[in-house]
């Protein structure tokens, strides 16, 4: 059971009177700048989640824990991040539970990184690969500010290689052409592992698509797309909010196995083997010579 009070150099969530919100790392001694004024951190540290601090011109601030999606959706990034919609679905279909193996690819600003790590928290781990080192490092600071490096491993190298892991339960791709590193996904998962990835067109789900029917070793596949409409909770007039997140990208899901052979083929193959072994014992000639010999017996 967690301490539900705000605590010095941990993140704290503020919501104003107009629902605008502010994320924070209390810091003693600091202020927190507002457009309804400043509230000391001094004020907040300590305080129960769920009750309101006051700006010094008097305006009552909510005060309360951040949750996994303020955390995501507020992280500095410099490019686009996976929503929660999407993120929520993946830990779900990945089975993204305490103490598994996960390898992802497309580090990026580290916010589906973040989610994971609460996840599979305690003795789970993450290996997070990324090319770019600018990406690498906005990462590493960001996962810091949310203590999540203590079960993620940062690897600052190209996948084309494969991967250093093995057996591992899940690996999900966040990469531009995913279908040209599935064998190396594949050689990481365990038998039965759970593959993902998420791409922005529906030319690159045909390429994966393709290829994992290529290769021959993946099954149980599925492509989604995640729309998701906010209402406005008003019980009067509760209505759609004017705008929706609607398509941000196609989420392919997949199961790694040992590659398909059709039961078929080995009768085929073992029909032909005893056809061609019939006539080679006995020639086309011997069996008309002797079934003459027997006519002429009788």
């Amino acid at each position: 059971m967690t301490d539900n009070t705000a605590q010095a150099n941990q993140f704290a969530m503020l919501i104003a009177p107009d629902d605008k919100r502010y994320l924070v790392r209390l810091t003693p001694s600091q202020l927190m700048h507002t457009h309804h004024g400043f509230i000391p951190h001094n004020d907040m540290i300590g305080k129960p989640f769920g009750t309101f601090v006051k700006t010094q011109l008097g305006y009552s601030y909510l005060l309360f824990q951040p949750s996994t999606f303020d955390l995501v959706t507020r992280i500095k990034r410099s490019s686009q991040i996976i929503y929660p919609k999407e993120i929520g679905y993946i830990l779900l279909k990945m089975n993204i539970v305490p103490g598994v193996r996960i390898v992802e690819a497309g580090t990026g600003s580290g916010g589906l990184t973040l989610a994971l790590s609460r996840f599979v928290r305690p003795n789970g781990r993450i290996y997070t690969y990324e090319e770019r080192d600018d990406m690498m490092e906005m990462a590493r600071k960001n996962l810091d500010k949310v203590g999540a490096l203590d079960v993620v491993e940062m690897k600052q190298r190209d996948i084309r290689d494969g991967f250093d892991e093995r057996n591992v339960d899940a690996l999900f791709l966040d990469v531009r052409e995913p279908w040209l590193f599935l064998a190396q996904a594949h050689a990481a998962l365990k038998s039965g592992g759970f593959f993902g990835s998420l791409v922005p067109t529906t030319n690159q789900l045909s390429e994966i698509l393709q290829e994992m029917e290529r290769l021959g070793n993946w099954a149980d596949i599925e492509v989604v797309e995640i729309l998701m409409r906010h209402y406005k909770p008003n019980a009067e007039r509760l209505r759609p909010e004017d705008r929706m997140i609607a398509h941000t990208g196609y989420l392919l899901f997949a199961r790694a196995i040992t590659k398909h052979v059709s039961v078929d083929e080995p009768q085929v193959v073992i029909a032909e083997a005893e056809q061609t072994m019939v006539e080679e014992e006995i020639p086309a000639e011997s069996v008309n010579t002797e079934s003459e010999e027997m006519h002429g017996q009788e």
